[in-house]
Order: C-alpha cells, then structure tokens, then sequence
C-alpha cells in the first residue's frame, strides 16, 4: 500500500519532501501498471479482514492523504488514465472556508470537490478535521476529530464514510478503539513497511513515497521486496517517542502532526 501526499512541480517547504514531481508520478504509476498488480480500494481490504470477500491475487493499494489541489485534477487524471483506483483520506478542517486546522498553508481542494473524487474512481476516507497527533488527545477531543471529520464528509458525499487514515500514522491502543467506536471499520497508519493479509485493520501498514523515491523504488515495493512486511511490534523506540509526544502536548496543546 502506497501512501502519497502532494504531487506538484513546487510544493510549500513544509511538505516537499512528501511530494513527487508530476513526471515523477507518472513514472510511478506506470511501474505499477507494468507489476500487473490489481489495483484496488482500502474498501476492498476491509471486505476481506471481515471475511465478505477475496482479495485478487496481487492487489496493491494507492492512497492520498489531507487532499491537496492536485488531487482532483492532474493526479486523479493520471489515475484514470491508467485504469488506477485508489483512495483519498481528506482533512476537512484543512478544506472548508474558515475551517479549524494545524496543517501550514499550501494548495488544497475544497471538500465541494469530493463527489467529484468518486466519479473518478477514487474512494473517500476520513483524516480528521484538523490534522493533530491523535494519541496525544484527551479522549473528547479524540472523539471529536473523528466524528466530526466522518459527518462532514458523510454530508457532502451523501453516503457512510467507512475508512480513516491516522495523521502521520500517530495511534495507540486508544486510539483504534476510539476509531472502531467512531464506526470506521479500517484506519491505514504509515509504518514504513508492506501491508499484507494478515495485516492489522485498524493499523495497516502503508509506506511513505518521498520526492527521493523513484520508480525503481516502485518497482521493488511491487515486487514485494525493498521494506518489512507488517504486521509486527512496536519498537522500543516508537513507543518513547510516543511518550514524549504525549508529555509535550500536555504541556503546549494540539501539535500537528506532521
């Protein structure tokens, strides 16, 4: 599962290095089409972790996360041209006129847009509203972004939106239990590594694509070689940085994650 971000010529610092130069993009998404992989949506992994369906034999998933201006134009066109689905996790604070979000400023769609998304294709999850480290939150403001982001896109779109992706992949324990009782019935992190079958629902794996990933680097990944595959534990690591997180944010509030 492959997470992207922007795809642009000349993105905001903030964001360059998780952004891919629409040459580049293209490059990418042809290595795909040449891996014969099947191209499918999170919606059709949650079919299969809840028993409803099978997976293709080599499926591969392509997600954009907080829905930048791309997104609904040249990315989408480039997806459609190539017969790629995939699905887009949106920041809604980040989205409406006036909306309450920590992402920094950059080129970003309207929420207006996301009906246009599906016509394309392309399935529509949930990113929270404003984009926080969700496991540093007190459990009402947890509760808040993930609701609150899920109705706002189930009011545009007029449908159940099933699926999230956690700000820069930051969970817990308490954080999947508070996104199942949201109603998600998946939540994609990042954790750098091949998702699989036997993947975590709500903590599969996705890794990052960075403007230094090339489509060699694709290629690889569609082969099944270049990262770990997950699911696996938590590092040591990991866990001490969540515990810092944690302490600063008591101390300075909401931090973007990022």
């Amino acid at each position: 599962m492959l997470l992207y971000h922007a795809v642009m010529a000349d993105p905001p610092a903030w964001i360059a290095e998780f952004t891919v130069a629409p040459g580049q993009f293209a490059a990418q998404l042809d290595a795909v089409v040449a891996a014969g992989r099947t191209p499918v949506t999170v919606g059709a992994l949650a079919d299969h972790f809840a028993g409803r369906a099978v997976l293709p034999a080599r499926p591969v998933v392509l997600t954009f996360d907080d829905g930048f201006a791309d997104l609904p134009g040249p990315t989408a066109d480039a997806l459609a041209a190539r017969g790629l689905c995939a699905t887009a996790y949106l920041t809604t604070g980040a989205l409406a006129p006036g909306g309450r979000s920590l992402l920094p400023p950059a080129p970003m769609m309207t929420l207006d847009r996301a009906p246009a998304l599906e016509r394309y294709g392309i399935e529509i999850g949930g990113h929270t509203v404003s984009h926080p480290q969700l496991d540093t939150l007190a459990p009402r403001a947890l509760r808040r972004e993930l609701a609150d982001s899920k109705a706002a896109l189930e009011d545009v779109l007029g449908h159940r939106v099933a699926h999230l992706a956690y700000p820069h992949g930051y969970n817990s324990a308490a954080v999947r239990r508070a996104a199942r009782a949201a109603g998600y019935e998946t939540a994609v992190a990042v954790r750098h590594a091949l998702s699989s079958r036997s993947d975590d629902a709500y903590r599969i794996a996705r890794l990052i694509v960075r403007r230094g990933h090339t489509a060699a680097d694709v290629e690889a990944w569609m082969a099944g070689t270049g990262a770990r595959t997950a699911p696996y534990r938590d590092s040591a690591a990991t866990v001490g940085w969540r515990l810092y997180r944690r302490a600063r944010a008591a101390v300075r509030g909401p931090v973007f994650a990022g």
